[in-house]
């Protein structure tokens, strides 16, 4: 794998970019004013793994716990800011080694440039976010909703802004919970921005489907040597992202072997198209007459399988295939869903074949159908588009969305979004067909589509709620 070339920044002591070690990344979930569980937190994710950390800073007393919390920890500390850019200020002087700003919400140009002075004076880069959900309306007109385009743009604007106040100490991060539109985003703005990259597909889930739709999505990321830092978002507890950032880290750090292509003009990173018209990619257990089965054996299946449909003759229907060895179910989809999803994401294969003889056909199946949801060519579970939580959350997500699940899981073809608060809730779950947003403590606000149907009722409601909006629309079918 060759990493694309970015400036080299420091984060504290730790130098990212210019080829440096892609660095792991996570995010607590606990109040930051409350030292002794944040610090807790921190301490236990450094021991998995953890090598930067990143905390909300809600309000003042946050910020001023910063100072604290540092004497404590061992790895850079990221302080994350949204809408109040004295808090950005605040945390700054309490010894954040960076800070997180979307500078769309910090309000007033004269604000961003009183963060961006006291960056410059204390030295530390500023990393700026922008998610899908936070997308400005000028630019959901422009491209008529929610592109992998606006999100570049709308980056752009912002490291130009502060490019224009003389700093250019910068980290850029774009997310989107929709991997494609991540995906194309990630493959745009690295052609035209120096800057390090932090990665993520952001409100990925729970642990099994979010590692897998993590995998696709990243997977096809740091294949392309992008990304100097990287984050698994759950909705977990933090120190479950760890292990698979890890292993996504370590699966692409080598990629041996070269695969001359005939054909490239019948492929474009950035433009998805489909070789053939088959509407629904098939898993190996199904029927698979009028599919060549194309497999791989190589260290570098991606570019090798690549090649191989690239290559033919005929515009046939592929199936991919890889043989794991893996006896961890976790790891056997982490793995097969970022060397065999890219291929689904960029619309060169027709349908997957994990060839795992440690595992039940059932087993399997499942993980192949998760990879074709996670790519979005083929639908069979109720998807859930999940905040991974942090100090801003307004009730417990990680129970929330289990019981949630325990209702409406055996639905199929449904998208429900589940945000701990309205930071970006509302935003990063607009294509999604229901949603349960926090609105303030012990209160819910409920949504079909973008529009609010159930505006801040008390949360031992809201499921019932749900549910209830659910069958009105004649989406329900009994379990």
């Amino acid at each position: 794998m060759t990493r694309k070339e970015t400036k080299v920044i420091n984060i504290g002591e730790r130098k990212i970019g210019g080829g440096n070690p892609v660095a792991i990344q996570s995010m607590t979930n606990t109040k930051t004013e409350d030292v002794e569980s944040t610090v807790a937190q921190i301490l236990a994710l450094e021991k998995a793994g953890c090598e930067i950390i990143r905390c909300a800073v809600p309000n003042m007393e946050a910020a001023q716990a910063l100072q604290e919390i540092k004497k404590q920890i061992h790895i850079p500390l990221v302080a994350d800011i949204h809408f109040d850019y004295r808090l950005a200020i605040a945390a700054i002087e309490n010894g954040a080694d960076k800070i997180r700003i979307n500078p769309g919400n910090i309000g007033s140009e004269d604000r961003v440039r009183a963060v961006v002075e006291k960056a410059k004076e204390y030295e530390i880069p500023i990393r700026v976010g922008v998610n899908s959900g936070s997308l400005e309306k000028n630019l959901l007109e422009k491209y008529g909703g929610v592109t992998a385009e606006g999100i570049v743009e709308s980056a752009l604007d912002k490291v130009h802004m502060i490019e224009n106040m003389g700093y250019d100490n910068l980290v850029v991060s774009i997310k989107s919970s929709d991997v494609m539109m991540c995906v194309k985003a990630h493959e745009l703005i690295a052609k035209k921005c120096p800057y390090q990259l932090h990665v993520g597909i952001t409100e990925s889930g729970t642990l099994y489907s979010g590692n897998i739709k993590s995998a696709v999505g990243l997977g096809i990321i740091l294949y392309q040597g992008i990304g100097d830092t990287i984050r698994v978002s759950l909705t977990e507890a933090p120190e479950h992202e760890i292990p698979v950032a890890e292993l996504l880290v370590r699966h692409f750090a080598e990629r041996p072997g070269t695969f001359p292509v005939l054909h490239p003009e019948r492929y474009s990173p950035t433009e998805y198209r489909r070789r053939t018209n088959i509407q629904v990619p098939v898993v190996h257990s199904e029927p698979l007459d009028g599919f060549r089965v194309i497999e791989a054996v190589s260290g570098n299946p991606t570019a090798e399988l690549r090649a191989a449909i690239l290559n033919l003759d005929t515009p046939e229907p592929v199936v991919v295939k890889r043989r794991y060895e893996e006896t961890s179910p976790e790891a056997l989809a982490v793995k097969a869903a970022a060397d065999l999803g890219v291929l689904l994401l960029d619309g060169l294969a027709d349908g997957i074949w994990i060839d795992a003889p440690g595992f039940a056909e059932d087993q399997v199946r499942e993980i192949e159908l998760m990879i074709l949801q996670a790519a979005r060519v083929r639908f069979s579970h109720t998807e859930y588009i999940a905040c991974p939580s942090c100090g801003r959350t307004l009730y417990d997500i990680e129970k929330t969305l289990a019981d949630i699940k325990s209702r409406t899981s055996h639905l199929s073809n449904l998208k429900i979004g589940v945000m701990g608060c309205i930071v970006n809730g509302p935003g990063e779950m607009a294509d999604a067909d229901y949603g349960y947003v926090g609105a303030a403590p012990g209160r819910i606000t409920l949504y079909k589509g973008r529009t609010v149907v159930a505006r801040n009722i008390p949360q031992q409601e809201a499921l019932d709620r749900l549910v209830e909006l659910i069958k009105a629309d004649g989406e329900w079918v009994e379990p």
